[in-house]
């Protein structure tokens, strides 16, 4: 990796920049910050761009035409700035930060939105996205335009003081310390560089000969897709090689927080990228009757070479605040397979890369996600997320899981994973998927970011690329790298009863009340469930007496039949005083009827002990075979789920049984610890 990073000098300049955030306390609210202070980041990196680019158009132009006058210079240079071909973006007037902080105060309001109004189409695009100019008021209001305009009128943002590597450590660090304010979950989480670089490594991406195109749905500040030029420019050797990816790599990208928008979309104009960066959720269909912008980058229109993502872990998408009647509409087509649970859209981001997949004819596609362990194994079989496994595994698109080692993000401490999904696989990896336990390649950080406290450095990421590489041989190195077969991942889920036994071993019976209502649709259920006889004893009470009956159900006796049968016998007479003058049988039936609906009724009622439960069966084993053998009581019946169930479960086929210490060096430890509490406490006494 070509690219480093001096995180000392990041965090002087993220420390300062941090200042300057504090000092809008007490005037605008903590999570209100980055409102005011993202944006003038952006706009004096774009300003030191210009800046220089005014410098070398000059110097340019003095080079080629000596005699040419100072004032002629700037008319020409002006003239290619406001030329759209020559220049990435530009500004109609002669102010800088510099200048509107030079001039009389009072005139610093309308001389930077007169700066600010002067900016391209494309730059206003990204101030309106930051709501800026509203801001500008608000800063006015309360006293903060002048002295965060003179923080910055001078500060060394350009490409030539920080690449766009660090500058995205520091806008990625910033961000991170504002969601901190404003108490974001931890799913609002970005990337590290070296987790990027590791999962572009894995897609394989080959110098390009012709176009590529390079897709994350769910961009952010642009970190995935611009990590995904850069090792392309790492390993271009030659100018034609280097010239190749400017021309034909081109980049694409969702983003639907439209500060994050902002930023990515001036970063990718300062780098003058062949880039395409949408304003959108991904997720949902882009319609005049939305309630926000949708995919801009529609599976029938865009298919990519190359796809990246790191989405938001754990984010509800259904609910009052989600969008979830809008995902349904894809549900018909690209959710075919199945949606996951509203709590977490993980597996949407995933579904909506695959359509977007090239044909195997037309090339195919690779993709490399960022998940937790939710997607592996949440949700039971025939769920969303079971279903969503199954589409992906009986299609033979997964390729590789990387396990990584924790604390690699700056708001989050837990496991991830890398997932590498293509349908261009080849041949002897087809139905075959590598697992590569990646948790122990980390050194620790000098310095934390947030919770970030671990890294992958280089050597690390060139052993998993090796075992990325030549996992596949037999043998090679079964403590990190394991080949499953994608069928491995499958299990039948059983639906089995059995009939439990007594202390002899002999089939159980058992004899309950029946505390459900007593009506024919539940005895019903009890017939078919247990498809024996059924004992019943039951008691009944009117306003005159107590009785007793008891009768036994047959699986196709009709209870109501037996059960009024045998009341009538116990309540003849009060049934002969409420029926008598009723000569249609019909208008007797129904007296009857409500007679009984007035009794006090208490049930017993005995029954073969059978328990029902689900058993989780390896798919390729004898359902039969396994059931006898596992539950070693008489198996009445079973019934298979009309679908497999999948589940990835990789800490399973990586664990080490390590037996627990000895008693000894338990003891040992443990007046180690009362010595050195003995010695604190004498510490503090001698104070």
């Amino acid at each position: 990796m070509k690219h480093r990073v001096d995180k000392d000098k990041l965090n002087n300049l993220t420390n300062e920049i941090w200042k300057s955030a504090e000092r809008l306390r007490g005037k605008f609210k903590a999570y209100e910050y980055q409102i005011v202070i993202l944006p003038i980041i952006v706009i004096r990196r774009l300003e030191c761009v210009l800046i220089q680019w005014r410098k070398n158009q000059t110097a340019e132009l003095k080079a080629r035409r000596p005699g040419l006058e100072d004032k002629a210079v700037m008319e020409q240079v002006r003239k290619l700035e406001l030329n759209s071909k020559k220049a990435p973006f530009y500004n109609t007037t002669s102010w800088t930060l510099e200048k509107i902080c030079e001039e009389d105060p009072i005139l610093m309001e309308k001389n930077f939105r007169a700066y600010i109004n002067g900016f391209s189409e494309n730059i206003q695009e990204i101030i309106e996205h930051f709501n800026y100019r509203e801001v500008i008021s608000r800063m006015v209001k309360n006293s903060r335009l002048s002295p965060i305009l003179n923080q910055y009128a001078k500060e060394p943002l350009g490409p030539e003081n920080l690449t766009n590597l660090e500058m995205g450590y520091v806008y990625e660090e910033l961000l991170r310390r504002f969601s901190e304010q404003s108490g974001e979950e931890a799913g609002e989480h970005f990337t590290p560089r070296e987790v990027i670089r590791l999962m572009v490594e894995l897609l394989e991406i080959p110098l390009p000969e012709k176009h590529i195109s390079v897709y994350d749905p769910a961009c952010g500040t642009g970190g995935m897709l611009t990590v995904a030029k850069e090792y392309l420019f790492d390993k271009a050797v030659t100018e034609s090689e280097k010239s190749n990816v400017r021309q034909f790599v081109t980049l694409h990208g969702h983003e639907l927080q439209p500060g994050n928008y902002a930023i990515c979309k001036s970063d990718m104009l300062i780098k003058e990228e062949n880039a395409m960066i949408c304003f959108g959720n991904s997720l949902i269909p882009d319609t005049q009757n939305s309630p926000e912008p949708g995919d801009k980058l529609s599976a029938s229109k865009y298919q990519f070479d190359y796809m990246l993502s790191n989405p938001p872990f754990g984010v509800t998408w259904g609910g009052k605040d989600g969008y979830e009647t809008e995902a349904r509409k894809f549900q018909s087509t690209r959710y075919t397979a199945g949606m996951p649970r509203t709590n977490d859209g993980a597996l949407l981001f995933l579904q909506t890369m695959l359509s977007k997949m090239k044909l195997e004819k037309k090339g195919g596609s690779k993709i490399a996600i960022i998940f937790n362990g939710s997607p592996l194994s949440n949700g039971d079989c025939g769920s969303g997320e079971s279903e969503i496994r199954r589409w992906i595994l009986e299609n033979d698109w997964l390729h590789t899981i990387v396990m990584l080692p924790n604390q690699l993000f700056y708001n989050t401490g837990i496991f991830t994973y890398i997932w590498i999904l293509s349908n261009k696989k080849p041949d002897d990896h087809n139905k075959k998927i590598m697992l590569i336990d990646g948790r122990t390649y980390f050194e620790k950080e000098p310095k934390s970011f947030g919770n970030k406290r671990n890294r992958i450095a280089l050597y690390h990421m060139e052993i998993i690329k090796k075992h990325f590489q030549q996992g596949w041989e037999k043998g090679y190195d079964d403590d990190h790298v394991k080949i499953f077969r994608t069928t491995d991942f499958a299990y039948h889920k059983v639906s089995v009863v059995f009939w439990q036994t007594d202390e002899n071993d002999d089939p159980d019976f058992i004899t309950e009340p029946y505390i459900k209502a007593l009506t024919p649709a539940n005895i019903k259920k009890e017939q078919v469930f247990y498809d024996s006889d059924l004992e019943f004893s039951i008691n009944l009470r009117s306003e005159e007496r107590e009785e007793k009956i008891s009768f036994t159900l047959s699986p196709d006796d009709i209870f109501t039949k037996i059960f009024e049968k045998n009341i009538q016998k116990v309540f003849d007479q009060e049934i002969k005083i409420i029926t008598k003058g009723l000569k249609k049988a019909l208008e007797k039936n129904r007296a009857i009827k409500k007679f009984i609906k007035t009794l006090e009724i208490n049930v017993l009622f005995t029954h073969r002990h059978y328990i029902s439960d689900m058993e989780y069966i390896p798919f390729g084993e004898d359902i039969e075979s396994f059931l006898k053998q596992e539950i070693e009581k008489p198996v009445i019946r079973w019934n298979d789920s009309p679908q497999l169930g999948y589940e990835i479960l990789p800490n399973k086929y990586f664990y080490k049984y390590e037996p627990p210490k000895s008693a000894d060096d338990l003891l040992k430890e443990f007046w180690a610890l009362e010595k050195e509490a003995e010695d604190m406490l004498k510490g503090l006494g001698g104070l």
